[in-house]
């Protein structure tokens, strides 16, 4: 059983994330209904080449349904981040501004692992950096270990 299924911990998502996610799920219940459609076209032909395609077909559905089955059930568990959050102490849903040793400012916003892309400034907090900016104040220096050494960057703002 998914842990999540065990525990109904809601997911705090941006609006982007929640639209990804719903985005996400139309997706593949498009997908779904197309293989099925194909499926049925199959059904209608008999011979070697067919059935192994036929077999292909229920195999990428059983994908299919199965990530269907992942993505709605975070959707049940789903809610977008409180409007109102504490800017005194980075939590879920804040943005931070950090800068580094050589001066460049570096922007994210710590969100839940499923809507995590740091390359467009959404980090997990449970990622090594989002564990430890979780209840950090503005000007506190944070320190964490990464694949490329110790790194050091000065909070500058929450919001």
């Amino acid at each position: 059983m998914n842990t999540l299924e065990t525990t109904k911990k809601p997911i705090l998502l941006s609006k982007k994330g929640m639209k990804e996610l719903k985005k996400s799920v139309s997706k593949l219940e498009r997908r779904q209904r197309q293989i099925i459609s194909e499926l049925r076209e199959l059904d209608k032909t008999d011979g070697h080449d067919q059935r192994l395609a036929r077999i292909e077909k229920l195999a990428e559905l059983e994908t299919v349904e199965s990530q269907l089955a992942d993505k709605q059930l975070y959707l049940s568990n789903a809610q977008l981040f409180p409007r109102k959050r504490d800017a005194i102490r980075v939590a879920i849903g804040s943005v931070v501004e950090l800068i580094d040793k050589n001066g460049r400012v570096i922007q994210y916003q710590l969100v839940d692992s499923i809507e995590a892309n740091p390359s467009d400034g959404r980090i997990s907090a449970s990622s090594p950096l989002g564990q430890t900016l979780l209840g950090r104040t503005i000007k506190e220096t944070i320190s964490w270990g990464s694949k490329f050494g110790s790194m050091q960057l000065t909070l500058v703002r929450i919001s």
